[in-house]
């Protein structure tokens, strides 16, 4: 049997969307990839961009972790440089299955007290934390980012107006339908992220983020320091 008929199988997605499931976390990594096909694509951009940032013995955060991905992506720069490693997601389903490196921080991300870092990486994160705590979380990273480190940001962006908006909604089922998940799985999903799921707003992201990745909806952007 396929990893792919498995995840089908194996995931039940309830009306509301979490996290904190055992078999949501066992099948997240094969689940993302169906959901969105560039997850791997844009997980290698992450690294790249990550380790131009990186110093000796520097402190990185990825926050909103879940299996590891982005950490995995970035083991061995960590170990080049020495560099301490911060995985932090409020999901213990998530953290008894964590495959990345360094420390694993089971909290919610925005009751963590962040000291110093190279760099902090929220890659699909921002966008399942309440627009009323985002401006708090970003303020003090932004705070807390090292001269000559940066801030890291890929997530989803609230719809554009007018028909375009539609065009690139369609993009995003597009993706999804080609990596052959079945419909009544991409509407299942889509409904149980309603009030889950609150796309960022380009107001939120401090007039310095640059865009580097777009897919439809989604995007990521770099925040210097």
């Amino acid at each position: 049997m396929s990893d792919q008929k498995l995840s089908h199988e194996s995931m039940k997605i309830e009306r509301d969307w979490t996290f904190k499931k055992s078999d949501v976390a066992n099948s997240f990594d094969n689940h993302v990839r169906e959901q969105l096909p560039w997850y791997d694509l844009t997980t290698g951009i992450v690294s790249h961009i990550a380790r131009h940032y990186i110093s000796q013995k520097g402190r990185v955060y990825d926050i909103g972790a879940s299996t590891g991905n982005i950490g995995k992506s970035l083991s061995d720069t960590i170990a080049d440089r020495k560099a301490d490693f911060y995985a932090i997601d409020d999901s213990k389903q998530m953290e008894s299955i964590y495959q990345g490196p360094g420390q694993f921080i089971c909290s919610d991300a925005c009751d963590v007290a962040y000291e110093k870092f190279d760099v902090a990486i929220l890659f699909l994160t921002l966008m399942f934390i309440h627009p009323e705590k985002r401006a708090d979380l970003m303020s003090r990273l932004i705070a807390q980012c090292r001269t000559g480190g940066a801030i890291i940001i890929f997530d989803k962006m609230e719809a554009d107006a007018g028909y375009l908006a539609t065009i690139k909604w369609r993009l995003t089922l597009a993706g999804k339908i080609a990596a052959n998940v079945p419909a009544d799985q991409i509407v299942a999903k889509e409904m149980s992220l309603g009030g889950i799921q609150r796309p960022l707003r380009k107001s939120e992201l401090p007039s310095t983020a640059v865009e580097v990745f777009r897919f439809g909806d989604f995007g990521g952007w770099v925040i210097e320091k």
